[in-house]
């Protein structure tokens, strides 16, 4: 599994998402609204890079191969990352939006993505 990074001078995003597609299109859209963006295709490798610290946003899925996308969450905030964040997912629920919640993430979207809602999530 390899990073996917698209560099550029502005913050720094985190995006881990399973479905190459819905990446690659998530990554070009953060690009172009000035995010340095680093895209992982699961939890794992995005957890084990060195430069986490730095990111101001993360983007995650719900269901990833090797993990959830609280789990990520609360792996960083266990590394004291408290930076703004999205969860991402094809099933949404009450009980998911909670565990969202109480993971730390600032928002909760449905796929598939309306561009809007994430612009306005990143706000």
């Amino acid at each position: 599994m390899t990073l996917e990074r698209s560099p550029c001078s502005g913050p720094t995003a985190l995006l881990v998402e399973d479905d190459e597609g819905v990446r690659r299109s998530l990554q070009l859209l953060l690009h172009w609204k000035g995010y340095d963006v680093r895209s992982y295709p699961a939890a794992r490798p995005l957890l084990a890079a060195a430069d986490l610290d730095s990111a101001d946003l993360l983007i995650a899925d719900y269901r990833l191969p090797d993990a959830t996308g609280c789990d990520v969450r609360l792996a960083l905030a266990r590394r004291g990352w408290s930076g703004r964040s999205v969860l991402i997912t094809s099933y949404p629920s009450e009980t998911l939006t909670a565990e969202a919640w109480a993971s730390g993430f600032d928002a909760v979207l449905e796929k598939p993505l309306r561009q809007q809602a994430l612009l306005a999530a990143l706000s």
